[in-house]
């Protein structure tokens, strides 16, 4: 066996999380990607699943993850006490954009026409899912509470674009990223669904670690993962991710976020 393996299999598991930035069915990936970890780094890796951020943002401020990948509002959110390790490349940039979805048979071509209908955000803490459509209704001087006739949490990017998809609900917000990753992986759902607009550019859902990761496992890590455009089975799990690599980025990348979160009105409390 490997000098790599046999560390991880006697040392502690590194515990990463995950959101709603990435698509959470295929969980065969995660095990070849934790595999492939596991085989760089010398720890055991085990990929952790929850269903919202506030349960990823509780778990990483309970010293219970070493890393998660999160989005950039709660990032920025909670940036004084987590770190940032490193960000996505997209597109060949760390940046991607919040999508309003109909389904392809709604006549309304911008959100200002979607007023009185049922909308889907992804998650109260999602930036593109919920902080964007709001800073959007806002900036036209609408209050963003009082919109649409009803609003309701999918707690999943995949799942509103379902909901939109089915006609559940008129409308959604979703990850630019995501909605690509279906219509590649997934496009039984996706072709019955239309983009009516789209943000300006925002720093991409990054990966972040809690204070207590210790600084060689974080830089591992990071290392590791910036390496993984150089080796054949890290390109091969980026492009199943449909990703061009993981980048070295520092905070400002995220100002975008902030100053939409200082504007938008107070958001209300999950349900």
């Amino acid at each position: 066996m490997p000098k790599a393996l046999l560390a991880a299999a006697a040392t502690p598991a590194v515990r990463f999380g995950l959101t709603a930035v990435v698509v959470r069915e295929n969980l065969h990936f995660y095990d070849r990607w934790s595999a492939y970890l596991e085989s760089r780094i010398g720890h055991k890796v085990a990929f952790v699943q929850r269903r919202s951020y506030r349960e990823i943002m509780d778990m990483l401020e309970a010293d219970e993850l070493d890393f998660a990948w999160i989005c950039g509002f709660p990032y920025v959110q909670a940036s004084a006490t987590i770190g940032l390790l490193v960000v996505p490349l997209y597109g060949g940039v760390p940046l991607y954009q919040s999508y309003i979805i109909t389904h392809r048979d709604n006549p309304a071509v911008a959100l200002s026409q979607l007023e009185g209908s049922v909308f889907a955000y992804s998650d109260p803490n999602s930036n593109s899912g919920f902080l964007v459509p709001r800073a959007q209704l806002a900036a036209l001087g609408w209050a963003p509470d009082r919109f649409f006739r009803l609003s309701f949490f999918t707690y999943s990017h995949a799942e509103t674009v379902q909901a939109v998809s089915e006609r559940v609900a008129d409308a959604g917000a979703v990850d630019s990223y995501v909605w690509d990753y279906l219509r590649r992986f997934q496009p039984e759902q996706v072709e019955r669904t239309k983009i009516i607009q789209r943000s300006d550019l925002y720093g991409f859902p990054p990966i972040v670690y809690r204070p207590r990761t210790p600084p060689t496992l974080r830089e591992t890590m990071a290392r590791e993962l910036v390496a993984m455009t150089g080796t054949a089975e890290g390109r091969a799990l980026l492009d199943d991710l449909m990703l061009d690599g993981f980048s070295r980025q520092t905070p400002g990348l995220f100002d975008g976020i902030r100053r939409l979160a200082d504007r938008v009105p107070r958001t209300p409390a999950a349900p």
